[in-house]
């Protein structure tokens, strides 16, 4: 804000500018402060008026600096992690959260722009009717923190409340200890939600209670979850309640014909079973009256049916449980059962699956369910040291043992899903062990799904790329058809189930199978146009550009393809691609926006294309005149655009904007876009700091390759003066220019605003690789593009760091061997040795390495021992002796890609040969840093490093004296040294 100008004498007139928001008693000095000066200012050029009458009025200008951003700012820099537009289109809804603090839910009223908001809003569901907002409401942020230092139980922490917010009267109820809530997802006007116990303590009565007998001993919560919750329905017409206890499931039919919920029963109003209530006429039924568990509680999407899981046996010390499916339908006085444990349609001795939510069909003919092994149990006669732990690797495993290990528990719990005619209750087993993976559409109404193995490959444990088997399995019999082995792609079913479509890697091509003529056509060749991605540079087969869909798969089939830039529709009767777009002469991408997320075909009403300009960056949106017309653009901005979110019932939508300067704000508009207003302000107070700018920059690699990087400059940059510069990269970031990165703590990456507003410069690279030379390729594009920024003229070349993570900390760890340009050097979680690390397991998958090496990132082109001196090469430990450069690692011994042993090869590489070298680990964090308290004490670790060597900052004592174990997690070191 600016204070209007200050006329002196002789007319000499000067401006304050001050930026900022409140008036604090340090503000209003300094502006005292300021209007002082200039009152001085202005009686100096007075006088020298007098003396010199001949001399022009001058303007003297005094600006208040803004800050640089600092670690205290991120808790409260604010993100937008949920956007929704009312199905009317009338209310914009959207939670605005600080990093670390409470946020809020914030209601935006289109219709008279009026702005509500509640406090620590999360969870949030719309009605369909567009009445309410339902969401839940989070405890105090400081309340859970302090309940945790005075060691609280689970049962005794702060519990959620149920907020419910009318979207047109602007009213809130707000109800506590809410567990859950659910409301129909195609009707409006209901509400469920469980209660959690709380536990009072009547303070007048402790003492009593010191000598009195013992007070009944309060459910855990495990025992709450068996017993279940009371369970409240909400009749929003008729604002009245209906409560049922100790409620374990609970669901709605998807058009709110009924609600269905189980019940354990202990009390005396209901009996242990499972109960349907017709919200229509206010009827509950008990469906099915038993002791036991009942899960998985599903509904016909008309609510005339219901399907559920039973477990009748009560005693729970029993190992192999045998599940029951059972059923009722509108008119059943009780739910029937279905099949069970006794089962004849699969294979000998397998049991109905109880992790499998049984699904009806949308038409309400068929029920699918799964079913699963019986599963193998311990012995539990045996004592634990009795127990004989070992793993078997087998060279004939399917898995190799780390894969088994990771996917063990979703091995416990896979299903193979089976279908049921509710016709004739006919029961298909579908799926099987040797063709575990069956899929449904949306409407599960066609006679015929697909299936994929990946068995027989599964083996391949060097190979990325699992070929895959194809089926077709007909549902009324079971009968399976083969469309395709060892395929390379991933095949989908059409929405009417008229064709199979996949992208062949090998072939470079799209394919179709027709179930019709059961013919496989292939539908590009790649001439004129390719439709492999163009730019990708490993030595493995490239994928495609993808697809947008299905314009129709009946009458006539259009199934639509893109490549670099186009979309192209192709006629599957004449095996004609169309274009329908027409962006390569300019090169601009056209992508398709789907606007309704029920629409199973594209290119229909409201159809929407997002535009992105390769050559400046920049987005738009465009519309066609009719269904494969050339779209029109009609907005275009120096931003990158979300896909918008659409009203369901207007053509009222919202999306965001964002660049470097401008965080990604939500804005509204109808389909024109020609009055794009904007909705939220989520971090005003960066105004106050300074920010910076970024530009597209050309350079050339040594070997000439014409490549493109992103210039990062701090705010009023002067092309006189000589900043320090990073150099930061990983793969291709050209496209990310108008990416806003807010200030944060560092997972991985670092923080560009951080540093440009701090005073440094920031060049990030494109790099393209050569197969088997990722190291001599990173020299050539980065070294090269750092060389011509330097002689830009404003860097100063003694003042150069960089920085990478992950494939950009190989790199770095690489480049210090072959150049001594850099004054300072991070490399995280880097690759130091790849024969060792060749053969080793990437642990959050339990995947071998080795294909990542091959055909993966790191591009060598073949085995270890087919080019091993590929491999020796390029890793930097064999170059160790080489490094001139101060080298600081942050490796963390929970690395699930990278192991950690890399980085203490490198370390201990380096402290060996007297090397300046620090390893950070921080203990059981993963291959990026998860926890906030590390990402910030690693951000304060990275600045200080860098502004020491590239700023002449002084060095902490972490740096200087290290940390002993004994005052790990005491003492941080962060302090400058003395």
């Amino acid at each position: 804000m600016g204070n209007p100008p200050l006329k002196g004498a002789g007319g000499c007139s000067m401006v304050v500018i001050i930026n900022e928001l409140h008036y604090s008693p340090n503000l209003i000095m300094r502006k005292t402060f300021l209007l002082l000066f200039c009152l001085i200012v202005t009686f100096s050029l007075s006088a020298q008026k007098r003396k010199k009458s001949k001399k022009v009025s001058e303007e003297v200008v005094v600006q208040v600096q803004k800050k640089p951003l600092t670690h205290d700012v991120y808790d409260s820099w604010k993100e937008i992690p949920d956007k929704m537009l009312s199905n009317d289109g009338s209310t914009i809804v959207y939670t605005l959260n600080p990093q670390e603090g409470d946020g809020r839910v914030v209601f935006h009223s289109l219709k008279n722009t009026k702005i509500d908001s509640v406090q620590r809003g999360a969870e949030i569901r719309l009605a369909d009717d567009s009445e309410y907002a339902v969401f839940k409401i989070k405890p105090q942020l400081n309340l859970v923190k302090s309940m945790k230092r005075l060691k609280k139980k689970k049962e005794e922490m702060p519990k959620d409340s149920l907020g419910i917010y009318g979207l047109k009267t602007n009213l809130v109820t707000k109800i506590p200890n809410v567990l859950s809530y659910k409301i129909p997802e195609k009707v409006g006007g209901w509400l469920a939600y469980q209660l959690e116990e709380t536990k009072k303590i009547d303070i007048a009565k402790k003492k009593d209670s010191l000598v009195k007998s013992e007070p009944k001993k309060k459910a855990s919560k495990k025992e709450s979850e068996e017993n279940g919750y009371r369970l409240v329905l909400k009749n929003f017409k008729t604002n009245t309640d209906q409560t049922f206890s100790f409620v374990t499931e609970y669901n709605f039919a998807k058009y709110a014909k009924r609600l269905v919920f189980s019940t354990t029963g202990n009390d005396s109003t209901l009996l242990s079973g499972v109960y349907a209530y017709d919200l229509q006429n206010g009827k509950l039924e008990n469906i099915f009256k038993s002791k036991g568990k009942f899960k998985k509680l599903s509904l016909s999407e008309d609510g005339t049916q219901i399907a559920f899981i039973a477990d009748l046996d009560t005693n729970t010390k029993t190992q192999i449980r045998l599940p029951k499916l059972y059923r009722w339908k509108e008119g059943d006085v009780q739910a029937q059962l279905l099949t069970d444990e006794k089962q004849t349609f699969a294979p000998a001795g397998w049991l109905v699956s109880d992790n499998y939510q049984p699904r009806f069909s949308k038409d309400g003919k068929r029920l699918f369910f799964g079913t699963n092994p019986k599963p193998v149990v311990p012995d539990t006669t045996l004592l634990p040291e009795e127990i004989v732990s070992v793993e078997v690797w087998n060279w004939q495993d399917k898995k190799l043992q780390t894969q088994q290990k990771v996917t063990s528990d979703e091995d416990k719990k896979r299903s193979y899903l089976s279908v049921i005619h509710l016709d004739n209750l006919k029961i298909i087993q579908l799926g099987f062990v040797e063709i575990p993976s069956v899929s449904l559409d949306k409407e599960a109404n066609h006679g015929t799904v697909l299936a994929i193995s990946e068995v027989p490959y599964s083996n391949q444990h060097w190979n990325f790329d699992t070929k895959k088997d194809v089926y077709l399995i007909n549902l009324q019999d079971g009968s399976r058809k083969q469309i395709a082995t060892a395929l390379q792609g991933n095949p989908v079913l059409s929405p009417n189930a008229q064709y199979v479509t996949w992208w062949s890697m090998p072939d470079t091509a799209w394919f179709a199978y027709s179930l019709n003529t059961e013919k496989t056509i292939k539908l590009t060749n790649n001439q004129g146009v390719k439709f492999f991605d163009e730019d990708d540079d490993h030595p493995d087969l490239p994928s495609s550009y993808g697809s947008a869909g299905w314009v129709d798969d009946t009458k006539d089939p259009m199934f639509v393809v893109y490549d670099r830039y186009d979309a192209w529709a192709i006629d599957l009767k004449n095996n004609v691609p169309m274009l329908i777009t027409g962006g390569r002469a300019n090169k601009v991408q056209y992508r398709y926006v789907n606007l309704d997320a029920d629409d199973k075909f594209i290119l229909g009403k409201n159809a929407l294309w997002k535009l992105v300009y390769e050559k400046d960056k920049s987005e738009g949106y465009a519309i066609p005149t009719s269904p494969l017309s050339k779209p029109k653009e009609i907005y275009k901005v120096d931003y990158t655009l979300s896909n918008p979110i659409k009203a369901k019932g207007t053509d009222n939508l919202i999306f965001t904007k964002q660049n470097f300067q401008n965080f990604p704000d939500l804005y509204t508009s109808d389909l024109s876009f020609q009055n794009v207003q904007k909705v939220s302000e989520a971090n005003p107070q960066q105004k106050d700091y300074a920010w910076g700018t970024v530009e597209l920059v050309d350079y050339k690699a040594f070997d000439g390759t014409p490549l493109q990087g992103l210039l990062y400059k701090p705010e009023n940059f002067d092309a006189t003066k000589k900043y320090p510069m990073m150099v930061y990269f990983y793969e291709r970031n050209t496209e990310n220019l108008h990416l806003h990165i807010t200030p944060s703590p560092i997972r991985a990456a670092i923080n560009y605003p951080y540093f440009t507003s701090n005073g440094y410069v920031i060049f990030v690279p494109d790099i393209v690789y050569k197969a088997g030379d990722p190291g001599k390729s990173a020299y050539n594009c980065i070294i090269a593009g750092t060389k011509e920024m330097i002689a830009k003229g404003f860097i100063n070349p003694e003042r150069v760091g960089i920085s990478g993570h992950s494939w950009g900390g190989y790199q770095t760890a690489y480049l210090v061997t072959q150049t001594n340009m850099f004054r300072a050097a991070e490399a995280g979680a880097p690759v130091a040795n790849m024969t060792s690390a060749y053969g080793g397991i990437r642990w959050e998958s339990g995947n071998s390495r080795q294909a990542q090496y091959e055909k993966g990132q790191t591009r060598i082109g073949g085995t270890l021992w087919d080019k091993f001196d590929k491999y020796v090469e390029n890793s930097p430990l064999f170059q160790a002796p080489k490094i001139q450069t101060p080298l600081l690692m942050m490796h963390n011994d929970d690395d699930g890609a990278v192991p950690w042993q890399q980085g203490i090869e490198f370390y201990s590489a380096l402290k060996r040969l007297n090397k300046p070298v620090w390893l950070l680990n921080y203990n059981g964090e993963k291959h990026g840093l998860i926890q906030r308290k590390n990402k910030k004490d690693f951000a304060k670790r990275l600045y200080q490093y860098f502004d020491h060597y590239l700023k002449d900052a002084p060095a902490p004592t972490w740096m200087t004296d290290g940390l002993p174990m004994l005052e790990k997690g005491i003492n941080q070191k962060l302090e400058v040294g003395k």
